[in-house]
């Protein structure tokens, strides 16, 4: 029952922690109250990647035309679909069983909650109560779809990411509030499989967090494909007591009614920190996070906190390094503090988007002066040849010192293109170097080259 380290949690945080703990050499258990993988692995990233999948595959038998080949009408079971993304989860989570199994980590099933003195109590589905201690405790709880009080999910009518991935039977149309990566991501798949669908945002731009210029570029291919988009516009309240839903939307030039069959609230996540003993240990928190140092140590010594619950991006590939930069320092090894300004962020609906370092607005703001260059996929061979040339390459290079200060991308495979720009700014990478780099033809990661000739005037293929 004592270990030298408890993680509590075994999502893309957690279940990184204890393997990464195993590996050096500490005994270690981790606790999870549901399904090894966490959220992100059940019901979040992978899930939705698979029904992305789907919904690509379908799109291209229904474009049979456009590659030369005989028409086919595509057609499908909506549950099949749903099967087949429950399918890739629940395969996902056998394999951080066997990872489990193979680090010799012990696996805790039940609810934790911290105590004083280092220990842990943990509730079994029967309510039987166990007690375990560690001389290191990690908290790695994440988070839930958060709920806003005009928006109170009923998990029917007005659902959050969990339900919208297991749907049994498809609406005909939908109402998505929110148009963060969650929101898009199920606008796109919905929308593809034949659900009629109107995205509301607050902001004036869809995925609110990128640069203008990709925020804009998306919201055009997405009116394309059919998604009804509004901006600026903001849903007051929900009436479920007829058969869909009516949501009464304030816009700039009044309230409108909006009516579906079912609507998807993705305004956000909330952290779970509730009813597990932050406050009887003395673990301070703020806004609904768990405060750390930069060891990610809370302010009772020898409890730490990583990913979603922590003032962090709240991101998978963030929690992951948290935690292994956290056991890291413990075992007292030369570790190097997470740069949270060098954070790739994907998002996985068609046109893909992807970007790392700062938007041209944030440089100007900081007051870079700066070289852009950008590169339409339209003149790049290879995008062509996929049929996919709808996006561009955009990057951001401070022109004093040529410092890759920012990478913006929309297109086909985006999201694995942009771990070059990841990787060469780390490594404080110049323009220069990456337009001296020769790049693989053809290729859509030409692209990036082409953009950063594209800020130095030597473009060649525009």
């Amino acid at each position: 029952m004592n270990y030298d380290i408890i993680v509590i949690g075994s999502g893309p945080g957690g279940y990184v922690t204890a393997i990464r703990a195993a590996q050096l050499g500490f005994k270690t258990a981790i606790i999870e109250k549901e399904n090894l993988g966490g959220i992100c692995l059940n019901w979040g990233c992978i899930p939705t990647k698979a029904l992305l999948k789907s919904a690509q595959v379908f799109h291209y038998i229904n474009h049979a035309e456009d590659y030369g080949l005989n028409k086919v009408e595509g057609s499908f079971e909506f549950p099949n679909v749903i099967q087949r993304s429950r399918g890739v989860a629940n395969k996902m989570s056998k394999g951080i069983e066997f990872l489990m199994k193979k680090n010799k980590i012990d696996v805790i099933l039940g609810t934790a909650k911290v105590q004083k003195g280092k220990k842990v109590s943990v509730t079994d589905n029967d309510g039987k109560v166990t007690e375990y201690s560690a001389d290191n405790i990690i908290i790695a709880t994440g988070a839930r779809s958060r709920e806003l009080p005009n928006l109170p999910q009923d998990g029917k009518k007005v659902i959050g990411y969990r339900q919208a991935l297991s749907l049994p039977e498809q609406p005909k149309s939908m109402i998505v509030v929110g148009s963060g990566a969650i929101g898009v991501e199920f606008a796109d798949f919905y929308n593809t499989m034949g659900t009629k669908v109107t995205v509301v945002e607050f902001m004036p731009n869809i995925v609110p967090v990128e640069d203008e210029e990709i925020s804009k570029h998306l919201e055009k291919s997405l009116k394309k494909t059919g998604i009804e988009i509004m901006t600026n516009a903001s849903v007051e309240s929900v009436d479920t007591s007829g058969e869909g839903v009516k949501a009464t939307v304030k816009t700039a030039k009044g309230n409108i009614t909006l009516e579906a069959d079912i609507l998807l609230s993705a305004v956000g996540i909330a952290a779970n920190i509730e009813n597990i003993g932050l406050e009887e240990v003395g673990i301070q928190t703020d806004k609904g996070r768990v405060l750390v140092n930069e060891w990610y140590e809370t302010s009772a010594p020898g409890y730490y906190a990583i990913g979603d619950i922590i003032p962090t991006q709240a991101l998978a590939h963030v929690a992951s390094a948290e935690g292994i930069t956290c056991v890291e320092k413990i075992k007292g090894m030369h570790v190097e503090k997470i740069d949270y300004g060098n954070i790739p962020g994907c998002t996985y609906c068609h046109p893909e988007v992807a970007s790392v370092g700062l938007t041209e607005k944030q440089a100007k703001e900081k007051g870079y002066e700066i070289k852009v260059g950008k590169f339409p996929l339209s003149a790049s061979g290879k995008a062509t040849a996929n049929g996919n040339t709808d996006g561009f390459i955009k990057v951001i290079f401070d022109a004093k010192y040529g410092e890759w200060l920012g990478c913006h991308m929309i297109g086909e495979g985006v999201t694995d293109m942009v771990a070059e720009a990841v990787v060469a700014r780390k490594l404080e990478t110049t323009g220069h170097e990456i337009i001296k780099s020769i790049h693989p033809h053809p290729t859509v990661s030409e692209a990036i080259m082409e953009a950063a000739a594209a800020a130095y005037g030597e473009v060649i293929h525009i």
